[in-house]
This record gives C-alpha cells, structure tokens and sequence, in this order.
C-alpha cells in the first residue's frame, strides 16, 4: 500500500512539475530529484536502456540488464532508519546501486549519507543461511549539484576500504562515486571553444554535463550533439520528453473531461428548467380551474383571490 501510495505521489509531483515548466516555457530540469526518478526509474524501453548506459558509465563497466527494485530499504531492526532511495537497482547477477540526484549539501552529512546508503544495500543482500563470500558488489553513486570536497578540483571521486599505507582494498564489496557537477564548468567552457573535442570526453562526464545543463537556455546545440553521439543519453532525452508529453496529454484528457462534464451539466440544468416551467405551467392551469368553479359557484371575488393565489385581473380574463 506504501509502496502505491508514494507512486502517485511521484506522479502527481511529476505532473506538477512538468504544468509549471510547461506555463513558463522552461525545459524540465534533470537535477530535480523527481525528473532525475522520472527519467530512470519509467517502466518502459527508453528509461531502462538509459539507466543501463548511465550505471554501465557509472560503473565502467559493461552491464547487460538492470531492474528498478523497490526504493525503500528495509531497516535492520525494529524502529531503525528506513533510508528512501532514488534510484534502486540490481544488476550483473545481483549487484546493485542506489542513484542519488543532490541538489545542496543537505542538512545531513552527505559523506556519512553515502556511507549508510552503501552499507544498507550490503546488509540489504543477505538472508539467514547466505554465507559473506556470497556478497555482490554494492554501488552508491551520488550526482551533486554542489561542491562536497572544496580542497580539490577532481570532477569525480571513488571510494573503497583500503589499508591506510599501502592502499590494497580490504574487498570490491562496496564503492561510494561522488560526482560534483559544478566542477564540469570550465572543462565544458574548453568543449565549447574547441580546446577538447566532445567525443574525447569520459562517457560519465558526458552524462554529467547532460544532466546538469540540460534545461539552461542556449544549451539546445550541446544537449542536441550529446544525444547524437551517446545512445543511452538519446534515450534519457525520449524519457525526459515523454514525461512532458505525457503531461500535454494528461492535460487534453482533463479538458476534454471537463468539457464532457460541462456539457453533460448543462443538458440536465436545461432538462430541469424544462420540466420546471411544465410544473409551473400546470400548476397554474390548476389554479385557473378552480378559480372557474368558484366563480361558477359565486364565491365572492376576495375568496377566490386569496384561495387561489391568483390575481384580480386573472379573474377577470378568464
């Protein structure tokens, strides 16, 4: 029920969205987490095949298939955290990752964040019975829109469990990948001057700069040459579209419903007054014939008048 409930949540964030940048004239912007969902986590062919593109860029590595599984992690005790995730998948025979879309440094420890989403997904594998070697890797993958490590220009940082001086990993199990997005400016400034051809970029930082520049006015040309040379961000970008489509339409079947309920409003209003003015008709008719009677009788004019309702000069024009 949860489960359901948070889904039409999602989608009625995702509409509002999409009305709002629509009425404005504006491109959706992927750095909201809810598009950022939208974009990956869509049940249909496009979604699956950017998400596959993205974590394979991710990752480097080749991955083949990929399943959107629940976003809510089961706590590991009665009354523990329940983290609420992006994008949740496995992968590879089991592997999985969490896709997270930031937009600020958040009022929690982002680094502390990144660690207990990671190890959520590890501990989330194991069953009674399971043995540890029986671990898969476990991938958290953040995309800031914010500086998290300011002594540094690195674009992108990766993070194991390795011996203090001579750095051998304790395990492959678990990889924490920081994407600080901001940081693409000035190699993205080159790009467009002509120091460093596009297609010599990194597929993640081809992604990167999709993601961060797609809705920035002038950016048409980049985000048109980035969906020409990479299939999984051409997909992404049908994703993105259909969303805004599908609110287009969405907003067509809510006005042809209106109209159909306007219409159907009005031939009953119409039905009623009709059917009124016969009630009144007859009841007037009824009045008259009783006043004819009494008249009839010679019933003084007074007692007909206050009998009936009627007026003196309907008496007389009868």
């Amino acid at each position: 029920m949860n489960k359901l409930f948070n889904r039409l949540k999602f989608n009625k964030e995702l509409k509002r969205l999409a009305r709002e940048n629509l009425s404005q004239g504006k491109p959706l912007s992927i750095l909201d987490d809810v598009v950022f969902k939208g974009m990956l986590g869509s049940n249909s062919e496009d979604s699956n095949e950017a998400l596959r593109s993205l974590l394979s860029a991710c990752t480097r590595r080749e991955v083949s298939k990929v399943q959107v599984l629940n976003n809510e992690l089961l706590p590991a005790y009665l009354g523990g955290k329940t983290p609420r995730l992006d994008v949740h998948v496995t992968f590879n025979d089991g592997e999985t990752a969490n896709l997270e879309m930031q937009t600020d440094k958040y009022a929690d420890d982002l680094k502390k964040r990144a660690e207990f989403y990671a190890s959520a997904l590890l501990v989330g594998q194991h069953k009674r019975g399971k043995t540890y070697r029986s671990a898969k890797r476990v991938y958290q993958i953040f995309f800031l829109n914010c500086v998290l490590f300011p002594q540094s220009d690195k674009f992108s940082r990766r993070y194991f469990y390795q011996e203090e001086e001579e750095h051998d990993r304790l395990s492959d199990e678990t990889e924490i990948i920081f994407y600080e997005m901001p940081k693409l400016e000035t190699k993205l400034k080159d790009c467009l001057a002509g120091g460093t051809g596009m297609e010599n970029l990194p597929k993640d930082e081809k992604w990167c700069i999709y993601m961060n520049y797609r809705h920035e006015q002038g950016a048409e040309k980049l985000i048109e040459q980035l969906c020409q040379t990479e299939e999984g961000i051409m997909r992404a970008e049908n994703a993105v579209r259909k969303i805004n489509r599908d609110y287009i339409q969405y907003a067509r079947d809510v006005a042809e419903m209106k109209n159909n309920i306007d219409r159907q409003l009005d031939m009953e209003r119409a039905e009623r007054e009709v059917l009124a003015k016969g009630r009144q008709e007859g009841r007037a008719e009824e009045k008259l014939k009783i006043a004819r009677k009494m008249k009839a009788a010679g019933r003084p004019l007074s007692e007909i008048l206050e009998f009936t309702g009627l007026t003196a000069e309907d008496i007389e024009q009868m």
